[in-house]
């Protein structure tokens, strides 16, 4: 593990794990996933996901569960501080002479279901940025997932990526640049790499802190291979279709990352 202990920032995180509604349909994140052709594992916007299913079962109202499990910072809780923390720090260096100050986002942590300013949010969608509300939604069993039907080793650095991912998504919107994507796939991949090599710049920028171990890079970047279209494709689907892609390839998001973490420049983040 790594030693997010080292890291004392702490970003908003919002944990509203003791927060469930019912699933969309009663269905697991498998089910939804090969329902759907699992194009929008992470990093993009839920939308076009949310209009595949029955939008009423996304908004029925939350319910309080009865367990003491979420009371208080646990540890998961304080490990996704920290590395958002670890984020909004980068970022506000990064981006201090521009002309666009760094606002920080905040971080949603919810299990099954929860509210959001783009429709909800909900497991089937995986980790993703609402950028109506400047917001991450992340539901922590969707590494469970990409562990057992993904073919991911998982990791606590591999689960840091995802949320550095997010936050990538969270620049190009306060940048301007997400709202510059158009729809076209073309497009959606280079803003999904763009946020990739963000997330690997953010890994770079914490290599002389000892916060990673040897080699424990490597479990962002099995990640990172782990959700490329052409590995979900093959999984889900049985064939690999390059002209529907919105994520790219694994090896495209692993370079896309190596990128950011070599360079520790996000300048060099153009795709």
């Amino acid at each position: 593990m790594a030693n997010w202990d080292k890291i004392t920032s702490r970003g908003n995180v919002d944990d509203r794990r003791g927060m469930s509604r019912a699933g969309i349909g009663g269905a697991s994140i498998t089910g939804v996933l090969l329902l759907m052709g699992v194009t929008y594992l992470m990093g993009g916007s839920p939308l076009d996901v949310l209009q595949q299913v029955d939008i009423n079962e996304l908004t029925a109202p939350e319910t309080t569960v009865d367990t003491s499990e979420f009371e208080g910072a646990d540890t998961y809780e304080t490990f996704a501080s920290a590395v958002l923390g670890s984020n909004n720090d980068f970022w506000e260096k990064a981006l201090a002479n521009s002309n666009t100050p760094y606002t920080a986002p905040t971080l949603v942590l919810f299990r099954g279901n929860t509210t959001s300013d783009c429709s909800g949010a909900s497991s089937a969608s995986g980790p993703h940025y609402c950028p109506v509300d400047q917001t991450i939604y992340l539901d922590e069993t969707f590494f469970a997932e990409l562990e057992t039907n993904l073919g991911a080793k998982g990791g606590d650095v591999a689960e840091a990526y995802v949320i550095a991912h997010e936050v990538g998504h969270h620049v190009q919107n306060i940048t301007g640049d997400l709202d510059n994507s158009s729809r076209d796939n073309t497009d959606s991949v280079k803003t999904e790499l763009t946020a990739d090599c963000y997330a690997g710049a953010w890994a770079g920028s914490l290599r002389e802190q000892g916060i990673f171990e040897l080699n424990e890079i490597t479990e962002a970047m099995d990640a990172a291979s782990a959700v490329g279209d052409d590995n979900i494709q093959t999984r889900t689907e049985g064939e690999v279709t390059p002209e529907s892609w919105t994520h790219g390839s694994s090896k495209d998001r692993v370079d896309a990352f190596t990128t950011g973490y070599e360079t520790g420049d996000f300048l060099k983040c153009k795709f």
